[in-house]
């Protein structure tokens, strides 16, 4: 055992990269758009295309609950995913394990716009399409925690929340792009959309992966990861000390990662819904495209907010304003007023739920040491969103997408919304703590104690 030395090397020796934020917060955006197109593409098709190509036909509403259960099955792969990409990324560096990240979603998705149909293989084929979901989920797992843990510690000290925001604007990016493929594809027809229209999406993911790769590739590892590898403090069993010294911040992570439900709702249940309220499929996706252009845009300035007044009173309000608006979001969709129905798209995510969204990576992150931060929020965001991969299935069982729906919906939402904020409200404010002390380590403290 050694005890952590705490006392930061001379940031201009030779052996210690220099920050470099803008680099980082850009090669996480990319890398977490890239992520985040095949996991919004593959949610998308699962609203509007799958219940019909990959199960048996007979009842709809069956179908889209099965489809629906794809699309959560992998959450589950994620939290298994968590515990050995954060590891990793705790032993080897954040930068290598988000290369790997990066090339398994590319090919997972990849594969996915090659499997053959129901009609062709029989139950063969949704079982392919859960095991490429399931390398989706594994690879979805370490991709923002590696990259919010890789900004944060490439940020200065005071706009660790602004740099950071950039990770999961990077996920705005990646459902932007992925609505744009997918809205035309949707359009065509119904024989040309079920026979090979639906793959393209799957298909162009190699595309931005390539793209996404050779910025990445291109970045240095943190400077806080160095200094630990220098000094010869990099545990060996991160999880060890992560359970010792952060369990009550694991908690409290997965309690607060409930928030991201809101985003599930809204971009894959929301498009069911408003299919059932009468509104065209093309119509609910540019719903989503444009609360998330919005959300481009303010999810920075919520970064910039945190820096200033703290990263727990922004929290809090996304999650509370996410609860009070998202019923009446929804009934705009019977409302047939376009502009009423837009306006509160865009004020429930790119004015409510963008805060708790953009704040969370900083938030998280900075309730842990270095040595365990790529584990600790790794397998606490992971768990706290298997609520959010399974809200669809689950409200659609509850019966939340029929006419009348939208009370059901409503009521989950703010459940897991009240549920985050009263986690917050558990956590320190961390925004005036230095980076080298954050997760309670300090000089010389025996707090942080690894395996060596």
């Amino acid at each position: 055992m050694s005890v952590i030395d705490n006392n930061p090397p001379d940031r201009g020796a030779a052996a210690t990269p220099a920050r470099t934020p803008k680099k980082a917060a850009l090669a996480s955006f990319m890398g977490s758009a890239v992520e985040y197109y095949d996991f919004f593409v593959f949610g998308f098709v699962a609203a509007l295309v799958f219940p019909k190509i990959f199960f048996p036909a007979g009842d709809e509403t069956v179908a889209l609950a099965q489809s629906f259960a794809t699309l959560g099955v992998a959450y589950i792969a994620r939290p298994v995913g968590a515990f050995v990409i954060g590891h990793f990324g705790d032993r080897i560096g954040r930068r290598n394990v988000l290369m790997f990240t990066l090339l398994l979603m590319g090919a997972s998705t990849f594969a996915i716009g090659c499997l053959p149909t129901y009609d062709a293989v029989g139950v063969l084929a949704p079982v392919l399409l859960v095991t490429c979901r399931l390398l989706q989920g594994f690879s979805a797992a370490g991709e923002q925690a590696g990259a919010s843990s890789l900004t944060l510690e490439h940020s200065p000290d005071n706009q660790r929340a602004f740099y950071t925001s950039w990770t999961l604007t990077g996920t705005q990016g990646g459902l932007i792009l992925a609505s744009l493929v997918v809205i035309p594809i949707v359009a065509l027809p119904d024989e040309a959309l079920y026979s090979w229209g639906w793959r393209v999406p799957f298909w162009l993911s190699a595309v931005v992966v390539v793209v996404a790769y050779f910025i990445r590739r291109r970045l240095d590892e943190t400077p806080e990861f160095e200094e630990a590898k220098a000094t010869g403090t990099i545990a060996r069993m991160p999880l060890m000390p992560l359970m010792r010294n952060h369990w009550r911040d694991v908690i409290r992570v997965i309690f607060c990662a409930f928030i991201a439900a809101v985003s599930t709702v809204f971009a894959n249940l929301a498009i069911a819904y408003g299919k059932k309220m009468g509104l065209e499929a093309d119509e609910t996706l540019w719903l989503v495209v444009i609360a998330n252009i919005v959300a481009l845009g303010t999810q920075p300035l919520f970064g910039k907010l945190a820096d200033r007044i703290g990263r727990k009173p922004v929290f809090i309000y996304g999650a509370l304003s996410s609860a009070a608006l998202m019923p009446l979001y929804l009934l705009s969709m019977t409302s047939g007023n376009d502009v009423l129905m837009f306006a509160l798209a865009i004020a429930t995510f790119s004015f409510g739920y963008a805060a708790a969204n953009a704040v969370w990576p900083s938030f998280y992150g900075e309730m842990f040491s270095t040595s365990v931060r790529f584990s600790g929020l790794a397998i606490g965001t992971q768990l706290g969103f298997l609520v959010a991969g399974f809200a669809p299935a689950i409200v659609t069982a509850l019966g939340g997408v029929p006419d009348g729906g939208w009370v059901v919906i409503s009521v989950f939402t703010a459940v897991v919304c009240v549920i985050a904020t009263l986690a917050a409200l558990t956590a320190k404010e961390t925004k005036d703590v230095p980076t080298a002390e954050l997760g309670g380590a300090s000089p010389r403290s025996p707090r942080e104690l690894v395996d060596h």
